[in-house]
């Protein structure tokens, strides 16, 4: 959801004997904290389903698309710990998760957006990962912006004005503008030193389960980065169909995976340690939130275009 009056950031970055500043923008938008975090694994029951009906529109303020977004994965913290959560098996997992979404019925739904001769393909690629080293463990907003714009050049990523740079950090580290508190994860837009980047900072639930996950066992026996995945897939989404804020968003700011945030839709299973998915990408089970997907001129919260 579009948040406003937010205090503008300014960040410097010394390059070499120059002096860079950007500014991060004064609207971000933010993945909302479950709101049925009281009961985060209801052992039995499938978890929340949410509504069949139309939604309220989503309007469209002729902003710029992404055809085809590049997944780039900038890992900060400490990816190490013998917590198991915070490993490289769990960076394996979003790996995975970004190398399979694109193309998947799921992501293909975003197609339905395309308009004005401004499309979006379905489709999605990985576009590769660099770990940041920064020792910062309480983080800002200006601080992502940071990581990010040091994320890209020479012997890190490369720039890709069809890119979505995915700050992603370990669960001991805070973002203090509300991770855990008032959201699960945002994104926006803005410039840094090689150019305008669409940008979007995700935390690993570990951190907060009740807040930032429906279940404390998960598909894939990470809580934090299954969680994470579905916070992942919604942020995507989002970038994908409004990657300047000025695209698609309803009459009230929200974007696409806004409107079905925290709904895991009717199709969902139980995996073989008990816990609930309702998506398989490749060969691996998730639990991912509904999208929004338009149908005759109605929109409607879906798995895909045939389960809601």
């Amino acid at each position: 959801m579009k948040m406003f009056n937010l205090l503008t950031l300014a960040a410097a970055i010394v390059l070499g004997s120059a002096m860079f500043v950007f500014a991060q923008p004064e609207v971000i938008i933010q993945h909302r904290v479950n709101p049925h975090s009281q009961s985060p694994n209801r052992i039995g029951q499938a978890l929340t389903t949410g509504g069949t009906a139309a939604t309220s529109a989503l309007l469209y303020h002729n902003g710029p698309l992404i055809d085809t977004p590049s997944i780039y994965l900038i890992w900060y913290g400490n990816w190490n710990q013998g917590n198991g959560t915070d490993t490289p098996a769990g960076q394996g997992l979003i790996r995975y998760w970004a190398q399979n979404i694109g193309g998947s019925p799921y992501f293909s739904m975003n197609a339905h957006n395309s308009i004005n001769g401004k499309f979006i393909s379905g489709n999605a690629f990985y576009g590769g990962e660099y770990t940041n080293t920064g020792t910062k463990t309480r983080l800002r907003d200006s601080d992502i912006a940071s990581i990010v714009n040091g994320s890209i050049g020479t012997g890190k990523l490369q720039y890709d004005s069809s890119g979505v740079y995915f700050v992603i950090t370990s669960s001991n580290i805070s973002e203090q503008s509300g991770f855990c508190s008032q959201y699960c994860g945002w994104h926006t837009a803005g410039n840094v030193s090689a150019g305008h980047v669409r940008y979007a900072f995700i935390g690993n639930a570990a951190r907060c389960l009740n807040a930032c996950a429906a279940q404390t066992n998960s598909p894939n026996g990470n809580a934090g980065i299954d969680a994470a995945i579905s916070v992942l897939s919604h942020e995507l989404e989002e970038a994908t169909t409004d990657p300047d804020l000025n695209a698609w968003y309803d009459s009230s700011g929200a974007e696409n995976a806004d409107k079905c945030a925290w709904t895991f839709g009717h199709a969902q299973y139980q995996v073989a340690n008990g816990a609930w998915a309702n998506i398989k990408l490749g060969t691996k089970d998730f639990l991912i939130q509904r999208n929004l997907d338009l149908i005759g001129g109605s929109w409607f919260c879906k798995m895909n275009d045939n389960q809601n």
